[in-house]
């Protein structure tokens, strides 16, 4: 169906941080499936351990015990904290299970009609829950009617979760990334996270972190909530945790842990064999190399060369990010740019019409990172200079 504009290039190897296309032209990617393959393309760990487990089971059913779930779900809560997973096919489907958690939590507790909070400019998938919760209007367009049950405050505003837990008694859950990336890479200020976890405290909410996109190392830490000192009552993963085989994950702490019962969630192909393979060898491969400090420490340097070439150039409004997540917000809308870049063979992301998205693999190397800073630069003021002069 004609749901995507693709892009003129059909891609057919990968090694690393490099992809070739099937006329031979060789591109360095710096968008890793949009935040998925963290360790880049065709690494051998990651290929071997699938083969293997192909070679021995792909997939029974949740009816039955699964090895390779159970050891995925106790890695992940030793890795996070967080007690119990839920696993699914993608980060729509884990925030789907983040909802009905929620409802479900509030209805136990006698409330009639759950309501979650949630933000503007987020995003949190395409499934009809998922995108009422999305803070996107396009997103939404033509999708009426939309579900109750959700408030939406502006990203970054306390004062505004304050008012609505003073004048709405039926809310249940925060749901709320850490950072937004697709809502054009917003950090908040430092004590967005803590305040948060306090007010739901006070007022028995579950505090629900989509951690879809900046999750398993992306941020510099395993999971963004880390940098905040805190602790989620829920928290959705996908994208990254499989590098390209589709899994996702709907973790509980606590309360959290005790809503859904059998025969209240389920999914077929949810943390099957295969998949949780995939991602053990992910999460062995991030630990054993060091990547997730290296993901913060070239974050760094990219985000110090960014400003070093940028700062003060007409038409950047702010370059900011957090470990591997970064974006460099333009006065103007920018998507040209996305074509622009991959005339000259690098791949990079237009998101929220004027922010400039990179997403590099965690294994990309320090030389290969600055080439990703200088040819982006060159091409903002390029870009810009057309554009504003």
């Amino acid at each position: 169906m004609n749901t995507y504009s693709r892009l003129p290039v059909s891609f057919v190897k990968g090694e690393g941080v490099w992809l070739w296309d099937s006329q031979g032209e060789r591109y360095l990617d710096a968008l890793s499936g949009v935040a998925v393959c963290g360790l880049g393309h065709s690494h051998p760990r990651l290929a071997e351990a699938i083969c293997r487990q192909a070679k021995t089971l792909i997939h029974t059913s949740n009816i039955y015990i699964i090895e390779r779930q159970e050891q995925l779900a106790k890695r992940l809560a030793e890795l996070s904290g967080m007690e119990k997973v839920f696993f699914s096919n993608s980060g729509a489907e884990a925030n789907e299970a983040a909802i009905k958690l929620a409802r479900l939590y509030g209805h136990n507790k006698g409330i009639t009609l759950p309501t979650i909070i949630v933000m503007e400019q987020s995003f949190h998938g395409r499934t009809m829950a998922t995108l009422t919760a999305t803070g996107n209007r396009k997103v939404q367009a033509g999708f009426e009617p939309l579900l109750t049950g959700f408030v939406r405050v502006p990203y970054n505003n306390l004062e505004a979760v304050k008012q609505v837990a003073e004048n709405n008694k039926n809310v249940v859950a925060v749901l709320v990334e850490p950072f937004q990336g697709e809502g054009g890479v917003n950090i908040p200020q430092a004590r967005y996270l803590k305040e948060l976890r306090e007010l739901c405290d006070a007022y028995n909410w579950l505090l629900m972190l989509d951690e879809v996109q900046s999750g398993i190392g992306r941020s510099g830490k395993w999971f963004a909530f880390q940098h905040s000192d805190i602790m989620p009552d829920v928290m959705t993963l996908a994208k990254g945790l499989g590098s390209g085989v589709p899994i996702g994950a709907c973790l509980a702490k606590g309360i959290a842990t005790k809503v859904l019962k059998p025969g209240n969630h389920a999914s077929t192909f949810g943390g099957n064999p295969l998949v949780c393979a995939a991602a053990l060898e992910t999460l062995a491969v991030l630990e054993e190399d060091g990547l997730i400090e290296h993901a913060h420490q070239l974050g760094i340097a990219m985000r110090d060369q960014l400003h070093s070439e940028l700062d003060g150039v007409n038409g950047v409004v702010d370059i900011r990010g957090q470990g591997l997540l970064i974006g460099i917000e333009l006065s103007v809308p920018c998507t040209d740019l996305v074509v622009k870049a991959l005339d000259q063979k690098l791949l990079i992301n237009v998101t929220s019409e004027k922010v400039v998205r990179l997403l590099p693999a965690l294994v990309m190397r320090q030389d290969e990172g600055k080439q990703v800073v200088e040819i982006t630069c060159r091409l903002i003021k390029e870009f810009l200079n057309n554009r504003l002069n």
